[in-house]
């Protein structure tokens, strides 16, 4: 019984990978398309899309709402353990509205190692598709290649509660018997 109900999970984790392929790759199609260098704004001052790449051809860009979201922290949280593994084959980056000073203290306080930015150009979140009818920033992520001079956006998806790219909190709290129960995130416990 076992065997066979293990072979079975085996198939759906197979067609999970598939559709979750499926889905990046019919997002990629809707997302591509040359970017202008953006202006953003880091602790030493006024930097551009293109420096944010860290050498690198490619540059994940994960879209922060806020120090103030507590859902964003938690995932800012998980990024932070496996910043090195994505810093090693591409540019890392998160970006809110926040202002530099407010990123550093706030990403101190948290023990955060990657690099952060404020998008200072407005029009920048809404080019990206991650701005609400408010102009208020979306979380998500979306990766950038260098082709030549040109900027090329090749990839975005946005976050949500659960999906594959959150947190992993949320999958493991799927594992009890009664999934979150209603778990909220906090910016603190206890």
């Amino acid at each position: 019984m076992i065997l066979r109900e293990t072979a079975r999970i085996v198939s759906l984790e197979r067609k999970l990978r598939e559709a979750r392929l499926a889905l990046q790759e019919a997002l990629a199609e809707t997302v591509r398309g040359e970017v202008r260098d953006y202006a953003f704004e880091n602790g030493r001052g006024p930097v551009s899309l293109s420096q944010l790449f860290a050498g690198k051809r490619d540059l994940f860009m994960i879209h922060n709402m806020e120090t103030t979201c507590p859902q964003c922290t938690m995932w800012a949280d998980g990024f932070n353990g496996f910043y090195p593994h994505l810093a090693s084959r591409a540019g890392v980056v998160v970006v809110s509205p926040d202002p530099p000073k407010l990123q550093a203290e706030f990403a101190a306080s948290r023990g955060w190692r990657f690099p952060m930015a404020s998008a200072t150009d407005k029009a920048f979140a809404s080019d990206m598709g991650f701005a609400d009818a408010a102009g208020r920033m979306l979380p998500g992520v979306s990766v950038f290649r260098k082709e030549g001079e040109k900027i090329v956006r090749v990839s975005a998806s946005g976050f949500d509660a659960g999906e594959a790219f959150s947190s992993p909190v949320w999958h493991f709290l799927d594992l009890l018997p009664e999934g979150a129960d209603g778990w909220r995130p906090k910016i603190t416990y206890g």
